[in-house]
């Protein structure tokens, strides 16, 4: 029994009361979350699981074995039931007859579909062969970096040989495959008694005829390596630290300036959303001796560099002379070598068939003393694909503590990154949504308006920071949202848009956050009622603060940002009807809302020879959900209108007699934000249900 105590080990969390209740299917998936877990056992995405288990056969009614294996593109740690892919052993026996020498290898994909099992929609995956052909129940494959560390060394084999004796095999690399599968089928015949294989430069493969004994293998394995490290990986990390790390605050700093930057310089073709990490690994590496040579080497193990690309930008800036400015002014020419240099490897080692070269701008940035940097189509994939940066750290960490870190041989590292299979997975990919790789920033928008804008703009793939005075709101709107879109497209920031200092650090926060702007709805608000004599300065002051003041902070804040990006911009106000049609008993409110929709179009002047477009959404009593309705406001105009249903009053009042709801104001901020509007700037759209007095013309 392994031990269950937590700390540098991996616990054993195997519950044997739980399992004894389960299917042999079940204690599959409940073994593969227990073992995605922990990101020291595999990174998110890779390895895989599987059973051989007995099932009934819905045409023949007889018992037959099926492999149960994790399906394409499947998370073990968040795989569910209908994540496994089903295929008859039987079939997967008679592919072998089937099967015409490695050359032909990626033929035998085409008929995996053939052996499914019960109709099972989930595709197989490439690796389906690897499980499927060793002769065990139950076998997991895994990327665990002390694992990785000892593949990637030098001299893996004796390593391997050394710390787990004939326990453990060695294969030497092999691109995942219809062929390593054999390869791992005859050495089990050879080695019956071993209870696992380390592939070389890819990772661990174990496996029994119980599930939890197969994970308790897999566990102990691991603990094992890294136990082995602990006690002769004592050099300094890397050959030492020769640079200082910036404290954090000025870490962040550094990035807020870079990212968007960077950002702008890559988004050409497609909009990037970025991530910044400065943990510990992060720093050890990037502060270290031997970080250029190291990081020029790229990673090992196929599922890191698939992620993280052929090798990291090491972006030229010295902490110990910290001058971002010079940093800056020589990023453009880094970013060009960057891409002539993936051009070249591109050119180096397509072959015939190979694909057409892919985006060639770095994923991964490493930034001495201040962190790493990782930018992607999405916020997940740029989280993720740091996170195998990281993991790749701790690889080169132990392999070249012990020995001589060895990276994918580029032919090798091309050849997986433009697989024609990988090319035809990407292409069943689904088509972009129309806001994806976008960045947005609503004031407000803990109000019926703002939440509503967020979750349409997020419904469309955008990354949206949630901005607002009040805190509590604030923290149910994020909830809600990232409940609904999940957690890393969603931020929440709070912000007194009359606050200048506050106001730029809600700015400098996103930009660390996901790397830049691109939309910036401005929708804090207010409302106050009282006839003229009764206008108090400081209600005025507050309503020109709040409504025009406010309104200008962030805009300004933005237009700075937009132009750091050099990539355009899109700015919407959410002003009112009441900034075009004037109101009685309400001159402050109307006079800001007036100076907003003016700021707009000042706006719209200067930006658009900057691609900035600026642009104007109308609400008008938009009652449901809306923070303003909820005080005096609501009680001061029902006063004002003598009725005590003002809902049904402002219907009635309109050209369409129809109620505005705040869903109403985002579509029509959407169709601003968004590429449908593209040559509109200065615009105002008024979304009233009719009133002559507001129309613009």
């Amino acid at each position: 029994m392994l031990d269950k105590h937590q700390g540098a080990r991996l616990a054993n969390l195997w519950d044997d009361a739980r399992a004894s209740a389960m299917s042999e299917s079940e204690r599959l998936l409940y073994r593969s979350n227990l073992l995605g877990s922990d990101k020291r056992i595999t990174n998110y995405g890779g390895g895989n699981t599987s059973a051989k288990v007995i099932e009934k056969d819905p045409l023949g009614g007889g018992e037959t074995e099926v492999l149960w294996v994790k399906g394409s593109g499947g998370d073990v740690g968040t795989i569910q039931m209908d994540g496994f892919a089903t295929l008859y052993m039987n079939k997967l026996e008679a592919l072998k007859g089937l099967y015409r020498g490695v050359e032909h290898e990626d033929e035998m994909v085409g008929y995996l579909p053939h052996c499914t099992f019960n109709l099972n929609p989930r595709a197989a995956s490439i690796d389906t062969p690897l499980h499927a052909y060793v002769p065990k129940k139950h076998v997991d494959h895994m990327h665990p970096d002390a694992i990785i560390a000892i593949a990637a060394a030098k001299n893996s084999r004796e390593l391997t040989q050394k710390i787990f004796g004939d326990d453990i095999g060695w294969l030497p690399w092999k691109r995942p495959g219809y062929e390593l599968g054999l390869w791992l089928e005859e050495f089990c015949r050879d080695n019956p008694t071993a209870r696992g294989v380390v592939l070389e430069s890819h990772g661990l493969f174990t496996w029994a005829d119980v599930a939890k004994d197969c994970y308790e293998t897999t566990i102990e394995i691991i603990n094992k390596a890294i136990a082995w490290f602990e006690q002769n990986n004592t050099a300094p990390a890397f050959g030492g630290a020769v640079k200082p790390v910036l404290p954090a605050a000025e870490r962040r700093a550094v990035a807020e300036k870079l990212m968007p930057v960077i950002r702008g310089m890559i988004s050409a073709d497609e909009k990037k959303v970025g991530h910044f990490e400065d943990g510990e690994a992060v720093l050890d590496f990037v502060t270290s001796k031997n970080l250029q040579p190291l990081a020029a080497l790229g990673t090992s193990c196929p599922d890191h560099f698939l992620r993280t690309k052929i090798r990291p930008l090491v972006v030229d800036f010295d902490p110990a002379n910290p001058d971002v400015d010079k940093t800056l002014a020589g990023l453009a020419d880094a970013v060009a070598a960057y891409r002539a240099d993936y051009a070249a490897y591109y050119e180096r080692c397509k072959r015939a068939n190979s694909p057409a070269m892919r985006d060639p701008n770095a994923v991964v940035y490493l930034v001495p003393g201040v962190g790493m940097i990782t930018f992607a189509k999405d916020k997940a994939t740029a989280r993720i694909s740091g996170e195998f940066y990281v993991n790749a750290i701790n690889v080169m960490r132990g392999a070249s503590g012990v020995s001589t870190y060895v990276g994918l041989p580029e032919q090798e590292a091309f050849d997986i990154e433009y697989w024609l299979l990988e090319e035809a997975k990407l292409l069943r990919m689904p088509k972009p949504k129309s806001l994806a790789g976008r960045i947005a920033l609503v004031t407000g928008g803990a109000g019926g308006i703002g939440k509503a804008t967020a979750s349409r703009l997020m419904a469309e793939g955008a990354c949206v920071v949630l901005a607002d005075i009040d805190e509590a709101a604030l923290a149910d709107a994020h909830t809600e949202l990232a409940g609904r879109y999940g957690k890393d497209v969603v931020r929440a920031l709070p912000m007194n848009v009359t606050d200048e200092g506050l106001v730029a650090k809600s700015f400098a926060d996103t930009l660390v956050e996901f790397g830049g702007l691109d939309i910036l709805v401005s929708n804090a608000g207010l409302a106050s009622s009282a006839p003229i004599e009764e206008t108090t300065l400081a209600l005025w002051e507050k309503n020109i603060g709040i409504l025009a003041t406010g309104y200008f902070l962030v805009a300004r804040e933005a237009f700075r940002i937009f132009r750091r990006q050099k990539a355009g911009g899109n700015v919407v106000f959410v002003a009112s009807k009441n900034g075009l049609a004037a109101s009685p008993g309400a001159s402050a409110y109307c006079t800001a809302k007036a100076a907003e929709i003016h700021l707009a179009r000042c706006l719209a002047l200067e930006g658009a020879s900057e691609q900035i477009r600026v642009n104007v959404v109308n609400p008008d009593a938009v009652l449901r959900g809306s923070k303003i309705w909820t005080g005096e406001w609501k009680e001061q105009r029902a006063a004002t209108y003598k009725t005590d249903d003002l809902e049904a009053h402002y219907r009635e009042r309109s050209m369409l007699k129809l109620s505005v709801f705040p869903e109403d104001i985002a579509e029509a901020i959407y169709f601003l934000a968004s590429d449908m509007s593209a040559k509109s700037t200065g615009n105002i759209i008024n979304v009233d249900a009719g009133n002559a007095q507001s129309f613009t013309r």
